[in-house]
C-alpha cells in the first residue's frame, strides 16, 4: 500500500509546484514554445497566451524583437488575439511596423487594429504603413486607423492617398469615415 501512494504523491507534488508558478513565468514558458519547429505547438502556445490575457503582454513584447521572423509573427498573432488587453505593447508594435518581414508587419498591423482606440500612439507609424509595399499591410493599417477613430485625424492625408490604390480603397475610405465620425458603409 505504501509503495503505491508514492507515485500519486509525486504527481500531486509536481502539479502543486506547477500551479505555484506566476502567470508571467507560465507566459515565459509559452513564449519559448513559439520557437518550436512544430507549427501545431506554436499555434497551441499562441492560443494559451491569448487565454492568459494581460499577464502575457510583458513577455510578448520582447518576442516582437526576436531574431526569428517566425517568433515575431507568432507574438504579433498572440497580441492580435488579446485585442485591447495588448495596449501596453502599442509602442513596440508601432516600431515593429518597420520590420523587414512582410508577414510580421501584417501581424503587427492586425494587432494594432484589434487594440482599437488605445492604439492612438501608433498613428504616425500606421500612416506610414498605409504606404507599405505589401497590400495586406496597407489594408490592416487602414483598418487600424479606422478603429482608432478621431485621434487618427493626422493620418487622413495618407489614407486619402491610399484610397487611390484599388486594393486599399475600401478600407481607406471606411477608415476616413470612421475617423471623421461618420457611420461606416455596410458591405
Amino acid at each position: 500500500m505504501r509503495g503505491s501512494l508514492r507515485p500519486a504523491i509525486l504527481v500531486l507534488t509536481a502539479f502543486g509546484l506547477a500551479s505555484c508558478r506566476s502567470p508571467e513565468q507560465r507566459a515565459a514558458d509559452l513564449v519559448g514554445d513559439l520557437r518550436s519547429p512544430d507549427q501545431e505547438s506554436v499555434d497551441k502556445a499562441v492560443r494559451k497566451l491569448v487565454e492568459m490575457g494581460e499577464p502575457a503582454v510583458p513577455v510578448l513584447i520582447p518576442a516582437l524583437q526576436d531574431p526569428a521572423a517566425k517568433v515575431r509573427t507568432a507574438a504579433a498573432s498572440a497580441l492580435w488575439g488579446l485585442g485591447p488587453k495588448a495596449r501596453a505593447a502599442v509602442p513596440v508594435l508601432a516600431g515593429a511596423l518597420a520590420d523587414a518581414d512582410d508577414g510580421v508587419r501584417v501581424g503587427v498591423a492586425m494587432a494594432l487594429e484589434s487594440v482599437g482606440p488605445d492604439a492612438a500612439p501608433a498613428v504616425p507609424a500606421l500612416a506610414r504603413a498605409v504606404r507599405d509595399r505589401d497590400g495586406n499591410v496597407r489594408l490592416w493599417a487602414a483598418k487600424a486607423l479606422g478603429n482608432i477613430g478621431p485621434p487618427a485625424r493626422p493620418a487622413l492625408p495618407a489614407l486619402a492617398e491610399a484610397a487611390r490604390i484599388d486594393s486599399t480603397r475600401v478600407a481607406a475610405e471606411q477608415a476616413m469615415r470612421q475617423i471623421s465620425g461618420q457611420p461606416p458603409i455596410s458591405q
